[in-house]
């Protein structure tokens, strides 16, 4: 019997931040998911393909909506409302950094699509806050001697890239866009953070008020060590935006050669002579 996957997210907690998020004036303020879809719009320009079935995962349908006229909105629930088959194109757009199964989520999303269709993923990196994920373990740790899960952890580029060729797909290519930014102090990031629904959601959060010393400590650390270059009265952040792409296989799609087929030589290729290894 296999075990039951631990669980990263509180699915009610997520529903009511990013809930929130809608409620405010002016509705959630999506700067990333803009960024996002808008690379993601350029990527698909270099693909030369017309895509005419797509679906998008996410939470907030505005900016891909934009990116993606008439696209099939879908849900980031843990089974997606996708049916086997009926897509050629599947965006998973900042969502699955909340999935307790992101292989699982992949794997449905490439069952939604035809044969040669394309998968492509963009969601926050493990570099993404790191500055705010510091000083709230150094804040905490000199405050109370242990630390409590506040910022949600993101994987790194060369882990998200390897749940590709898990879930099957073929042509599988992984790669990241930096995003920096500036805040006045700790409240006016931890607003912009509520804004786009990206609140602490993590199951094992401690759900007890923080004390307000551990605040004031964290934008201290976070003033000593990660001002802003350009203006030191600001607080530096960065956001990291990883893409997954890859196409479900298909007998049209180049395949690597079988190992000592190579009609040349490497060294006729690089022009350059061969030499024996030692003691050979």
């Amino acid at each position: 019997m296999s075990r039951p996957l631990p669980q990263l997210a509180d699915r009610d907690a997520l529903a009511r931040n990013r809930a929130r998020a809608c409620r405010r004036s002016g509705g959630p303020d999506l700067f990333l998911h803009g960024a996002a879809a808008d690379e993601v719009h350029e990527r698909l320009k270099e693909v030369k393909r017309s895509f005419t079935t797509p679906a998008v995962v996410t939470a907030f349908p505005g900016p891909w909506l934009k990116a993606l006229p008439g696209a099939r909105i879908v849900a980031d629930e843990p089974v997606l409302d996708l049916v086997p088959g009926a897509h050629d194109l599947v965006i998973h757009a900042m969502a699955l950094h909340w999935a307790d199964d992101p292989v699982g989520q992949i794997i449905q999303s490439a069952r939604a699509l035809k044969p040669d269709g394309l998968f492509l993923a963009v969601l926050p990196g493990g570099q993404t806050l790191h500055e705010l994920r510091t000083v709230l373990a150094e804040a905490e740790a000199s405050l109370t001697g242990g630390l409590s899960p506040r910022v949600l952890p993101m994987g790194e580029l060369r882990d998200l890239g390897g749940l590709l060729s898990r879930a099957g797909l073929a042509l599988p290519v992984a790669d990241v866009v930096t995003i920096p930014a500036s805040y006045r102090d700790l409240t006016h990031l931890a607003q912009d953070l509520r804004a786009m629904g990206e609140g602490n959601a993590l199951a094992d959060r401690n759900r007890k008020p923080p004390a307000r010393a551990l605040f004031r400590q964290a934008e201290a650390l976070y003033r000593q060590h990660f001002a802003d270059a350009d203006d030191p009265s600001r607080l530096h952040a960065t956001y990291e935006l990883v893409f997954l792409t890859g196409w479900t296989p298909h007998e049209s799609q180049q395949k690597p050669l079988r190992p000592g087929s190579a009609a040349m030589r490497l060294a006729d290729a690089l022009g350059t002579g061969e030499r024996p290894l030692k003691g050979q």
